[in-house]
């Protein structure tokens, strides 16, 4: 178990971890898919949502708005149509309805009573200031790809964040739902990790690129790592 009395900062993970981002995104894939009478089971959306999102974060820094938009032409391209630009611009659109988990605004208020708080999340500052409310937590920071200019698993947008905080990697705890985009690079900078293993219509991966880690602790919510907390 860890010592969680070593850390002062938890950061945390935003899409997928804090919001039910799944529910979001297939909700509106679903939609786009129907709309074009094209069809895939929840599992293979997810799979390829993630594929197609860690394709468009490489290379040169786009805003997520593009990335998510790349993402809707590139499903028009593996299902055979050609979205409007009122459907490439549809899945950022939906963001900022995108709802928190049910544990996630208690856990963070309890959290946020005992250490600070953090976010590291590849979305853009607008994007994320939608989604803000949802969390009704005391952030301290919050560190996102655009000020970066380079997305999660990058080390750069740890390395801004760890910056921020002002405490050494060992004192911060990172909290995370991806493998790929959070447990390994955090670790790789000397952070403890967490894995919320959330539930997932792609079980143990969910909508992200799939990847092996081995995280210092594993939890399948929230109330789970609150709990965690708790033990002497």
């Amino acid at each position: 178990m860890l010592d969680f009395s070593r850390f002062e900062v938890l950061t945390f993970d935003c899409y997928g971890t804090l919001i039910n981002w799944e529910e979001g995104i297939l909700r509106c894939l679903r939609g786009l898919l129907a709309a074009h009478g094209a069809k895939a089971d929840d599992s293979t959306v997810l799979r390829l949502y993630g594929d197609f999102e860690a394709d468009a974060e490489q290379g040169e820094y786009r805003s997520y708005r593009d990335v998510l938009g790349s993402v809707v032409e590139r499903f028009g391209e593996e299902f055979g149509f050609a979205p409007s630009d009122e459907e490439v611009n549809s899945l950022a659109e939906s963001l900022k309805d995108w709802e928190p988990w049910p544990d996630t605004v208690e856990v963070l208020r309890v959290l946020g009573s005992r250490f600070q708080l953090a976010i590291i999340s590849n979305v853009d500052d607008d994007l994320f200031a939608a989604t803000r409310p949802w969390l009704q937590a005391p952030l301290k920071h919050v560190v996102t790809a655009q000020q970066a200019r380079a997305y999660k698993p990058s080390l750069k947008i740890f390395e801004l964040a760890l910056s921020r905080v002002g405490v050494p990697a060992h004192r911060v705890l990172h909290v995370g739902q991806s493998l790929y985009h959070d447990v390994t690079p955090a670790q790789s900078l000397g952070l403890a990790t967490v894995w919320v293993n959330r539930p997932s219509a792609r079980k143990g991966v969910g909508a992200v690129k799939a990847a092996e880690a081995h995280p210092d602790l594993q939890v399948e919510s929230l109330a789970e790592l609150a709990a965690a907390c708790e033990k002497p």
